[in-house]
């Protein structure tokens, strides 16, 4: 499959709350929440005001001229929070784009952006669960806390 990967543009901003509810993991039977949940403000310190803190980086993966994927990165106080100096890692690809490597891709590209922005490390939640896990393992990921459900993961760029 071609795509493409590049910096987001301003102007696709608002396309960071559809992909954050995708990103929400839903475990196998589980009735998915309602998209108001994104209005919550646990959720909401990923997007809200995205691009106006320095520490504010998006990458956007592209088929066909349609934006398929999103990885973005931002100092915030949200569940894989480490410390004030390390962005978080939050990442979403729509399901059919699934499984052609582009979600590696991206987290590859973005790993090398933080590095050459002078970055030391970035960090990430992510349910035990979640398949995506696997994939933060093999982008060099390790686990640093983990709680009965979820892992913090950080990466040493």
């Amino acid at each position: 499959m071609d795509y493409t990967i590049r910096e987001i543009q301003k102007q696709e901003y608002p396309l960071l709350d559809n992909f954050l509810y995708e990103a929400i993991f839903i475990p196998e039977g589980i009735e998915p929440p309602p998209k108001t949940i994104i209005a919550s403000p646990e959720l909401q310190v990923y997007v809200e005001h995205f691009g106006a803190l320095k520490d504010d980086w998006g990458l956007v993966a592209e088929v066909d001229g349609k934006v398929v994927g999103v990885v973005w990165v931002r100092i915030m106080n949200d569940y894989g929070h480490i410390d004030d100096e390390t962005p978080s890692l939050a990442i979403s690809l729509c399901k059919e784009y699934r499984g052609f490597s582009i979600g590696t891709a991206m987290m590859k590209e973005m790993l090398a952006l933080l590095k050459s922005h002078g970055y030391s490390r970035v960090s990430l939640s992510v349910q035990k669960a979640n398949y995506a896990a696997k994939l933060y393992l093999k982008v060099g990921f390790e686990i640093v806390r983990e709680s009965e459900e979820e892992y913090i993961m950080v990466n040493c760029l």
